[in-house]
């Protein structure tokens, strides 16, 4: 699925937001959710460890779940130069859905057999920059609740109305903005 990239200011380019990224795959944010910016204090205790930090989400996620963790591509998008996915990350011991998410990478910042290894979809996007060394910072720019929509409710297959957690950050290679990040994660009911 292809959709003309949503037109942004030269200063919002770089700038992750749910809307932004969402409508790569969805024709509106509805589709995903109703947003609400909160407060770290707003999180639960789960969401809040998963969340609120600066790591690769990977890692926060396989420190969490005790288990490495395996990407499915839902749908892909591109354009002269960017690359965007939207992908579910699975735990490998059990196969469960633990997150929900788009992210938007402009590839002239990466080695090509890093962009090589993100088009082949293999591995989440953290392992792939960590295996490459390269120079990154993770930068938090929103933490959210969101009421699920439609796609959200059928991904990380949750029912009804009750409220999931996520994050907008980006990630700079080099000291540049390469990477828009939209996570949310699965409410956790056991571990």
């Amino acid at each position: 699925m292809t959709r003309p990239a949503p037109q942004a200011s030269e200063a919002d380019l770089y700038t992750p937001s749910a809307t932004r990224l969402a409508t790569l795959f969805f024709s509106d944010l509805g589709e995903v959710g109703r947003f609400e910016p909160v407060n770290v204090g707003d999180l639960t205790t789960d969401s809040r460890t998963l969340l609120a930090h600066t790591d690769h989400m990977t890692v926060a996620l396989e420190r969490f779940h005790h288990s490495t963790v395996s990407v499915r591509a839902l749908s892909e998008w591109r354009d002269d130069a960017s690359y965007a996915r939207c992908s579910l990350l699975s735990r490998q011991s059990d196969g469960a859905i633990v997150q929900f998410g788009i992210m938007r990478i402009w590839v002239a910042d990466l080695p090509p057999t890093a962009k090589d290894q993100i088009a082949k979809k293999q591995a989440p996007l953290g392992r792939v920059l960590i295996e490459h060394n390269l120079l990154r910072d993770v930068e938090l720019i929103t933490l959210w609740r969101i009421e699920p929509g439609r796609a959200l409710q059928e991904h990380l297959q949750v029912n009804g109305k009750a409220p999931v957690f996520g994050r907008t950050a980006q990630i700079l290679v080099d000291e540049r903005p390469t990477v828009q990040l939209l996570e949310i994660v699965k409410p956790i009911t056991s571990r």
